[in-house]
């Protein structure tokens, strides 16, 4: 099946000139890539993106971080789209990520780990519609 995912190349990863090489990387891998912007996230946008984890420990770091610089939002399509890319860019910890997958490769540590991947198609369609229009997805 054919369906979308929703990629972020994190502050981390921009500010150490990464965003070429996970940008080829995410072709290498066969994605066609709909959209791409270089955005600077706010602290609301952050909040409101991240709202999910709220309630959890880590939010706070989390949104702080996400709108310390620049990011690259893009929106993937491929064959199974959500599970494959969470393959390519490995383990949420860095340390334990395959060899070979984006975050073993450019990953600084468990907060700063170079790109999210949405973790469900239903997450993909939201995390998609809270950066892109859908004629922005061509």
């Amino acid at each position: 099946m054919t369906n979308r995912t929703f990629a972020i190349i994190k502050p981390d990863a921009v500010k150490n000139n990464y965003v070429g090489k996970i940008y080829n990387h995410i072709l290498d891998k066969g994605f066609k890539i709909l959209s791409a912007k270089l955005i600077k996230m706010s602290k609301y946008q952050a909040e409101q993106f991240y709202f999910i984890h709220k309630d959890k420990p880590f939010y706070e770091e989390l949104t702080n971080f996400m709108s310390s610089g620049r990011c690259m939002v893009l929106a993937l399509q491929k064959e199974n789209a959500v599970e494959y890319w969470r393959e390519v860019i490995g383990a949420t910890n860095p340390n334990e990520a395959e060899d070979g997958t984006i975050r073993k490769l450019y990953a600084n540590s468990l907060g700063e780990n170079a790109v999210h991947g949405s973790d469900s198609s239903e997450n993909a369609v939201k995390e998609i519609s809270f950066f892109f229009t859908e004629s922005e997805l061509i």
